[in-house]
């Protein structure tokens, strides 16, 4: 689980914290979170961070449930500039989700210099 430091500024009980690209890259790789992507399918194949799973704002709104990777573990949401996924980060919450909104999304990802690539391995770009 992440420590308090990436919570940020949590506001109300049980509103998502924030996190760092750089901050949620090593979380996922140590495997104490998982990368969850909400933009739509075209901009995900388009270019995403590595390992991460997908679900769109839209199903999650709809009520789908997180893919089965994501279950019991801290969510980082990420989508194209932070608004998508906070979105969705105050919906997990709501359910009783652990979640971070990864703050500037995967625009501030790929600033960052932090890899993007395409369902099939290769180079991705963030649309």
């Amino acid at each position: 689980m992440p420590d308090r430091g990436d919570r940020g500024d949590r506001g109300e009980r049980g509103a998502p914290g924030q996190t760092t690209p750089a901050r949620a890259r090593g979380l996922a790789r140590t495997g104490t979170a998982v990368l969850l992507d909400v933009r739509e399918a075209g901009e995900f194949a388009a270019g995403h961070a590595p390992g991460a799973l997908h679900q769109p704002l839209i199903a999650l709104v709809a009520g789908v449930p997180l893919p089965p990777a994501a279950a019991g573990r801290t969510v980082l949401a990420i989508c194209r500039s932070g608004h998508r996924s906070q979105r969705a980060a105050e919906l997990l919450a709501q359910r009783g989700v652990e979640v971070l909104n990864v703050t500037g999304g995967m625009g501030a990802w790929a600033g960052a210099g932090l890899p993007v690539t395409t369902p099939g391995g290769g180079p991705g770009r963030v649309i």
